[in-house]
């Protein structure tokens, strides 16, 4: 019997279908592009259990309506197949589950292979994906904890951990971890992913700049999601700095382009556009780009995360889809699967409502809509990075509508943790000012200067 590189047993016994179960296992802790090596290797050996199952995860990872299909029959040879091993039988469960829409179930299958099955470092992955999607930082540590002992020589066990710690606010671990990652293994880019989030979280902003451009030449045979997420995390720290044209420069560059029909390539370049219009950036027609390649998501709620920017993006740019895509949401919350139900009705939906009126300018129903939802919004998925965007969009119509007091209390609890953000200060020189506080905002407007003095 074979083994795969983490140890694992292994049914199948043909060199090549071996080498690409590896490529897709190591590739998916890794995010490269050999992940994909696996569809090919499942053609070409129908009888594969494991490369079947791997196949059909693929094209799950894809987070379109259409993965389901693409990874049926995979998914069904993979159950077809004789002799799997009883680690390969639970994986194929969980792909079904996951296929059937069962993501409890999945999450239920991940946790109790990774009891039973320590060096299974691909379903642990897949198990912290389901949790992260459901805003279950908990879950993601707790799978991770199951079998990090048993891994504790391998980078990618200190990544998966250091990434759930952060999720838990737990940033000493998460800190540590991602070190220890990458103490192991320079090219380790998740692990670069997860002390990013912890350095802009604790507002070492110069930090996080020198450490992601210098480990961004490790950034190569990537796939594009982790590629344009860890540039997209630069560029957080840009906009910190007031670096605004290296945030464009680095947008035109390495995060919007590297696969246009991807949907987290779509969701960061929306996400990334908008927090530049946010601190005043004229973005030019960019949107109308990425807008015209999320014209077919008009029936796409895979995910809450994912669709509340897509349809920012397509109100932005102005495109007809958007009102389609609103009428096909009402009709999709009242039917969701039960276990997101609540969010979609409660979060989601109302959150969406709140986006498409802010595209528009229409502030008081984001004050009114997005107020409502941002209390829950952990419940969408995404992480603390990435769900800030809808706490600027509140921010910015709270603004917008003069309520000023309010505004105050939010910036300056945003400044407890990124002292000197440009954005942030700016904004609160202006809201001082309203206030009848000159002396507060002199003082917001000198650390503006301050941090844009050193820069030059």
């Amino acid at each position: 019997m074979a083994k795969d590189w983490l140890g694992n047993d292994l049914s199948t016994t043909d060199s090549a279908t071996v080498q690409a179960i590896n490529d897709f296992s190591e590739g998916l802790l890794a995010y490269e592009t050999k992940a994909g090596n696996v569809i090919a290797a499942a053609e070409a050996d129908p009888d594969s259990a494991m490369a079947n199952a791997y196949a059909a995860l693929a094209y799950m990872f894809l987070e379109s309506p259409e993965a389901g299909g693409m990874a049926k029959s995979y998914l069904e040879r993979a159950e077809a197949a004789k002799g799997a091993t009883r680690r390969e039988a639970m994986n194929i469960a969980a792909v079904r589950a996951w296929h059937a829409g069962d993501v409890p179930g999945a999450i239920r299958i991940g946790n109790e292979i990774a009891d039973e099955f320590a060096h299974d470092l691909p379903m642990v992955k897949l198990t912290q994906y389901h949790e992260f999607n459901l805003g279950n930082a908990p879950g993601m540590l707790r799978v991770a904890e199951k079998v990090a002992e048993a891994n504790s020589d391998l980078s990618h066990m200190h990544g998966l951990s250091a990434f759930a710690y952060e999720q838990c606010h737990l940033l000493s671990d998460a800190e540590a971890s991602a070190r220890r990652a990458i103490e192991l293994k320079r090219k380790e880019p998740w692990a670069h992913h997860a002390l990013a989030h912890v350095l802009i979280t604790q507002g070492r902003i110069d930090e996080g700049i020198d450490f992601l451009e210098d480990v961004s030449e490790t950034w190569t045979d990537l796939n594009s999601f982790m590629l344009t997420h860890n540039w997209w995390h630069l560029c957080l720290n840009y906009i910190s700095k007031g670096r605004y044209d290296e945030v464009l420069k680095a947008y035109d560059t390495h995060i919007w382009g590297a696969d246009k029909s991807y949907s987290q390539d779509q969701i960061g370049a929306v996400s990334l556009l908008l927090r530049l219009e946010l601190v005043g950036v004229d973005v030019g027609d960019r949107w109308q780009d990425v807008a015209q390649h999320m014209k077919g998501r008009t029936e796409d709620f895979v995910q809450p995360f994912l669709t509340m920017q897509y349809v920012y993006g397509l109100a932005r740019a102005g495109a007809p889809e958007t009102e389609a895509m609103m009428e096909n949401l009402k009709a999709f919350v009242g039917q969701a699967p039960a276990f997101v139900q609540d969010a979609w009705v409660n979060v989601a939906e109302p959150a969406c409502e709140a986006l498409v009126a802010h595209a528009r300018g229409d502030h008081e129903t984001v004050v009114r809509k997005m107020g409502s939802a941002i209390a829950r919004i952990v419940e969408i998925g995404g992480s603390h990075a990435q769900r800030d965007l809808f706490e600027q969009v509140l921010l910015d119509s709270v603004i917008r509508t003069g309520r000023y007091s309010t505004a105050q209390q939010m910036l300056e609890m945003r400044r407890g943790y990124e002292p000197c953000s440009v954005p942030n200060n700016d904004k609160l020189a202006a809201v001082y000012q309203n206030l009848g506080l000159p002396r507060e905002a002199a003082q917001a407007q000198a650390r503006v200067t301050r941090v844009m003095s050193e820069a030059r």
